[in-house]
């Protein structure tokens, strides 16, 4: 947050040099408002660029196997842009380097999550998905698997067959 911060200011001076620069160009012939006015715009537009390339950035610092299966796209009235381009503020990946599949249970896959968001702390936690069902289980402290590979203390939530997380996470 603070490089970025830093990123926004270097940006307002930097646009605000270049109007200098160009004022001095044309022999100080500009009005008066065009260098603060160039400051602000180039630091508006740094910020803008910055939201927008979050979540490409995001995508490239993960690894190989870590899919992403969906994003959260926002629209809000004081950043009037996000109407005509949504922003991407927030994502649900999949990291299939921990999928695990029981020979006993061939239609589920145990897998990590990972909920990463805009300025805000990355989670991770392990699922089992019931990819014939339709549905998921989170493995929180309560839930035991049996011996026979059924899970006690789960609490399955069914979801749509749509369901872009389902779909990543069963996917082989």
């Amino acid at each position: 947050m603070l490089l970025e911060f830093v990123a926004i200011i270097a940006a307002g001076f930097a646009l605000a040099g270049v109007a200098l620069t160009l004022n001095f160009v044309v022999g100080k012939r500009l009005p008066g408002w065009v260098i603060p006015a160039s400051a602000g715009l180039g630091m508006l537009l740094m910020a803008i660029w910055l939201e927008y390339s979050w979540l490409d950035r995001a995508r490239s610092s993960l690894p190989d196997a870590v899919e992403i299966a969906s994003t959260n796209e926002i629209r809000v009235w004081y950043r009037p842009w996000t109407y005509v381009v949504p922003q991407s503020n927030r994502l649900i990946a999949i990291d299939h380097r921990f999928d695990r599949r029981n020979a006993a249970m061939p239609n589920q896959v145990l897998t990590q999550v990972l909920l990463i968001g805009r300025w805000q702390p990355s989670r991770q936690f392990g699922v089992l998905f019931d990819c014939a069902g339709q549905r998921r289980a989170d493995m929180v402290d309560q839930v035991v698997f049996e011996d026979d590979g059924t899970l006690r203390n789960a609490r399955w939530r069914d979801l749509e067959a749509d369901d872009p997380v389902l779909r990543a996470a069963c996917t082989d």
